[in-house]
């Protein structure tokens, strides 16, 4: 089993940036994918970015040139760098990890007041 710890999460005013990150813990012994989801009040779950076990990188449009995600695969740990926040990146923000399959974190919630 693969546990994951989010942190970082926040209020912030719009135009900030806030760092996420998420650190895996468990049994891994050959850690894959990682991504970052988010959840908006009364939406679905939507992706947010992936990056692979070799750092290959993925954004949702909406996202792209505002986040960065990374990762460090010594600290089995993904990062989402947020930069110039909108109110609509409110939302409660997912780690997933792939082992086999996908797990999933508890969330963080990130609030960008206006």
């Amino acid at each position: 089993q693969v546990q994951l710890a989010e942190s970082g999460g926040g209020l912030v005013q719009a135009g900030g940036s806030l760092r996420l990150s998420c650190a895996a813990s468990g049994v891994i012994f050959n850690l894959g994918a990682m991504a970052w989801h988010r959840q908006a009040p009364g939406k679905q779950r939507e992706l947010v970015a992936t990056i692979t076990s070799g750092s290959s990188t993925s954004y949702a449009d909406s996202m792209k040139g505002r986040f960065a995600i990374s990762r460090d695969n010594a600290k089995n740990t993904v990062y989402l760098q947020m930069n110039s926040l909108k109110p609509e990146d409110t939302a409660v923000y997912y780690c997933a990890a792939r082992q086999s399959k996908w797990y999933w974190g508890q969330g963080t919630q990130v609030t960008v007041s206006s």
